[in-house]
């Protein structure tokens, strides 16, 4: 059944409300010193990058971080699983958003046999574990598992296949998974069986349709987060003092860039 898309100006209108709100749980985070983790998983091409650009895109990058890790080094191999996740876990006024997690043991490397079967079994058993102890150090961690279908996946691989801006989003990986869609299904499947946890549960988004998943996404993950507008202090711009005789010395033509808009 296809699923009616949501018009544009609803979505923009309702986008910009929700994102006011995560400039406030920002705030918040900040002057009550917490702790923010989001992992953001799901289908290739399910839309994960694109609902993290809209979360992100009016907060302080000082504050807020995406964490998209590249394949482990050969000395990342040789350590516990978590290790490298775990420097990016956020101090005291800061909120991570994991484009892709942990996870990956239990998706990409379990299908594609990145790792053995100790290792994947392994992984199992101490994640539950590992994030009961974030949770109960007072990490407020939320896990989003982005679900698209099949058809609606090979439509977007296509649409990035023919558009040379994102052309760098499709790699042979992605690809892949279109003809092991049934493996991913059950690894995610069994994923969910040791891995949803009261303390720390899975929250699943319907991304058929890109922009609903964004306003549902947001708008869960505000309703899950106990934060109060935080009361900014007063300011006020400054009268600008008069010159005491500074004088701009010229431009050097060679260091200036040259102007391209003339005629546009």
């Amino acid at each position: 059944m296809a699923v009616q898309k949501l018009r544009r100006k609803p979505y923009e209108k309702e986008l910009l409300r929700l994102q006011a709100e995560l400039v406030k749980v920002q705030e918040w985070v900040r002057a009550e010193g917490q702790r923010l983790v989001v992992l953001f998983e799901g289908r290739d091409a399910a839309g994960k990058g694109g609902t993290i650009k809209r979360v992100t895109e009016y907060l302080n990058p000082r504050i807020t971080q995406i964490v998209a890790l590249p394949a482990p080094t050969e000395r990342e191999r040789t350590q516990w699983y978590f290790q490298r996740y775990v420097e990016h876990l956020p101090a005291a006024g800061n909120i991570v958003l994991f484009d892709r997690s942990w996870y990956n043991r239990a998706g990409v490397e379990r299908v594609m046999g990145f790792c053995t079967q100790e290792e994947y079994t392994r992984f199992l058993h101490q994640c539950p574990i590992f994030e009961r102890l974030l949770v109960e150090d007072g990490i407020l961690l939320r896990k989003y598992w982005f679900s698209v279908s099949d058809a609606e996946q090979e439509r977007r691989f296509r649409a990035r296949l023919d558009d040379p801006m994102r052309h760098w989003k499709l790699s042979r990986m992605d690809l892949e998974s279109i003809t092991r869609w049934e493996e991913y299904s059950r690894a995610k499947d069994e994923m969910l069986i040791h891995t949803h946890i009261p303390e720390a549960p899975w929250y699943d988004v319907e991304s058929e349709d890109k922009r609903r998943a964004r306003i549902n996404m947001i708008s869960h993950l505000l309703s899950t987060i106990p934060y109060e507008e935080v009361e900014r202090p007063s300011m006020e711009i400054p009268e600008r003092p008069p010159s005491t005789g500074y004088r701009r010395p010229p431009r050097r033509l060679d260091t200036s860039v040259p102007d391209v808009t003339t005629g546009l």
